[in-house]
């Protein structure tokens, strides 16, 4: 629930000025299968606004280094965080410090640093 009531919703919302600024594209990864990506993206409305990028056996969050273990809950997962990349650099990463979501991977955030 954290990512779909707390965190997704300001990218959606923030969707038009995040572009504004040069960006060409939002993307939210997870680890999950792209069916479950597929309703997310539909009950967040966001189906045109940003790209669900499913991570299934959590290969590529473990490339970036952003996996967490939560065991009995979930298992394997990404650490929630925002990440610009530009021309194939990350020029700005932020992560929470925590599973939870403490803000530090906000859509005004990242507005604000772009």
């Amino acid at each position: 629930p954290t990512c779909s009531e707390k965190q997704a919703p300001g990218f959606v919302e923030h969707h038009t000025a995040i572009l504004a600024k040069g960006v060409d594209s939002i993307a939210c990864l997870s680890v999950n299968d792209p069916f479950v990506m597929g309703v997310f993206a539909k009950k967040l409305e966001a189906v045109d606004k940003i790209t669900f990028l499913a991570d299934g056996d959590a290969e590529f969050t473990k490339e970036l280094g952003i996996e967490t273990n939560t065991g009995g809950f979930g298992g394997i997962r990404a650490r929630r965080g925002v990440f610009v990349v530009k021309n194939g650099e990350f020029t700005k990463v932020n992560l929470e410090e925590s599973t939870g979501y403490e803000g530090h991977s906000s859509a005004e955030l990242v507005l604000g640093q772009l």
